[in-house]
């Protein structure tokens, strides 16, 4: 990958594992600098530290909670005072915590909507400014096939991840006569958990990759990384409001697949 991005700043939260570190690695491969935000400081750390020995580019960590505005808030402002600017913003960071729908609470579902939809919110509102005296911003906000193809046992998440992509449409209307762009990756990659839960599942894999017309779990780095990466660039300057499919085919006709869930 050659330093298209040099001179840029990025931020990405959930960075220190699966997507959110294979984001961070591309773009570091690219030549961004880049603040890496994590819940857990030591993958932070750990990542940052990877970042400056392998692709000689500023990497900062910060230990933070997402669902916490304030927090979000502090983490743009240290992003701009460490590195000067801040052209990338990714918003990787999210989970969720399978169960059946009626056995949802109104805490799990706000639970859901902090983790993965206002932290998003709150770092977008608080990067506006920025970007918008730059004249130039790229936001990054990573969706879920979940939300899509309506998976059953996650609706908090899904119905999050479905106004994150309203939300990333929405200020892709509002915020493109400022040089903005603002786009959704949708990604079937492989995190750890999720190799461990099928290298003793192998049966679960096999009917999943069935179902994937290129025939293989994605990979963080060599697969959503790129498609980052040039969601980041120049080249992508009129491309905003959109929501790339980075699942090796899975959406087009939807992966059947569900977690197990207790009655």
């Amino acid at each position: 990958m050659d330093r298209q991005l040099s001179g840029h700043a990025a931020l990405v939260t959930g960075a220190g594992q699966g997507v959110g570190q294979g984001i961070a690695r591309a773009l570091a491969a690219a030549g961004a600098d880049i603040v890496l935000a994590q819940r857990r400081i030591e993958e932070a750390e750990r990542e940052a530290a990877y970042l400056r020995e392998t692709h000689g580019v500023r990497a900062f960590a910060h230990g933070v909670d997402v669902t916490d505005a304030a927090a979000v808030d502090a983490l743009v402002t240290a992003t701009v005072e460490q590195l000067g600017r801040l052209d990338i913003l990714v918003n990787n960071a999210g989970g969720s915590f399978p169960k059946r729908l009626e056995n949802h609470t109104d805490a799990d579902m706000a639970g859901s909507l902090d983790l993965n939809y206002w932290s998003a919110f709150w770092a977008m509102r608080a990067a506006f400014p920025v970007m918008k005296a730059q004249k130039h911003g790229r936001i990054i906000n990573i969706g879920s096939l979940n939300g899509v193809n309506a998976h059953m046992f996650t609706v908090a998440y899904n119905a999050s991840k479905e106004a994150l992509r309203a939300l990333t449409r929405t200020a892709a209307a509002e915020w493109g006569p400022f040089g903005i762009t603002c786009n959704v990756i949708c990604p079937s990659a492989l995190s750890p958990q999720a190799k461990d839960y099928f290298d003793t599942n192998p049966e679960m894999a096999a009917a999943i990759l069935s179902q994937v017309p290129v025939g293989r779990f994605g990979d963080a780095t060599q697969d959503v990384g790129p498609v980052a990466v040039f969601l980041a660039s120049a080249g992508s300057s009129y491309m905003t409001g959109n929501t790339l499919y980075v699942d090796g085919g899975g959406h087009i006709n939807g992966v059947a697949w569900r977690p197990e869930v207790e009655d």
